[in-house]
């Protein structure tokens, strides 16, 4: 499969060659490849691209393996102690003190299967405080469960991201990504 920048870059070369055409209006040439320089750039921004955000990105990825291992204590390292996750479920917020959100987790002996996969996550970072905006999809026992977005707010503390919030929404009718 290609992956999004890779498609990206192959549609913008072939606007490019369109572009430069000898049959294009120098005006229209020009235009066209101001356009595609941008969509470029953009799609290249969408990602994690600095080493600073692939940091702010490690403490949720890290608690989504968790998740899959049925890990708590590996789910638990990720989180701020007295943080709270805020889950919209049927059109309600369910809130729940990270203590009780760990305790949400399979354990070691449960046999389900879970998984949740995040992708293009947009990153802000100001200094000391985070925010991740991802779409995930939810697996269950291999098959799509649901969907939505995760928001992830994160601190810094003792040069390491922590994850003090946590909201996310779900959807049951889903495209496989």
């Amino acid at each position: 499969m290609i992956s999004p920048c890779a498609s990206v870059v192959h549609k913008v070369v072939r606007t490019v060659q369109a572009a430069i055409s000898p049959r294009a209006h120098w005006q229209h040439r020009l235009a066209i490849l101001a356009v595609t320089i941008a969509i470029a750039f953009a799609a290249h921004r969408s990602a994690a691209t600095t080493a600073e955000e692939k940091a702010v990105i490690a403490p949720l990825q890290a608690l989504l393996d968790g998740m899959a291992k049925h890990d708590r204590a590996a789910i638990r390292e990720q989180l701020l102690p007295g943080g709270m996750a805020t889950l919209l479920r049927n059109g309600q917020p369910v809130q729940m003190h990270f203590d009780s959100f760990v305790e949400h987790m399979p354990t070691p002996e449960s046999t389900v299967k879970i998984q949740e996969r995040i992708f293009d996550p947009v990153v802000r970072i100001d200094d000391d405080i985070a925010i991740i905006w991802a779409p995930y999809e939810f697996t269950l026992e291999g098959k799509l469960d649901h969907c939505g977005t995760d928001v992830i707010n994160l601190v810094k503390r003792d040069n390491r991201w922590l994850i003090s919030a946590i909201a996310d929404n779900t959807h049951h009718t889903c495209t496989p990504r």
